[in-house]
């Protein structure tokens, strides 16, 4: 188990606009995970609305106990002492990170050559 954060590991956050903790995804690099103050997330949630920006991550990915959707439209940043590891291990499939950086480009109407 690492001490800190790695792309592609689900962590428990407590985003500043929410009264409870939830799941999210690890994006940012992990030199910047291991040496800065915060960390880059996407929130995951258990409400399955598909959407363009929306990736299916299936239960066991991460840790996750059910399917959930990671919502990609929504990238944050959050010190540290907001994400704690909780009942979460390992790193979602490599396939599935692919599908998140393809949601985050087209949330934010980037389009590669």
């Amino acid at each position: 188990m690492s001490a800190f954060p790695r792309r592609g590991e689900i962590w428990q956050v407590q985003l500043p606009d929410e009264n409870k903790r939830r799941p999210a995804l690890i994006i940012s690099t992990n030199s910047r995970n291991q040496f800065s103050n915060s960390v880059l997330v996407i929130p995951i949630t258990s409400n399955l609305k598909p959407s363009q920006t929306h990736v299916l991550l299936p239960a066991g990915q991460g840790g996750l106990k059910h399917a959930s959707m990671a919502r990609c439209e929504n990238i944050g940043y959050l010190q540290k002492g907001f994400v704690h590891r909780g009942g979460f291990s390992g790193e979602v499939a490599a396939g599935l990170l692919r599908e998140v950086e393809t949601s985050i480009l087209l949330a934010l109407e980037i389009t590669r050559p």
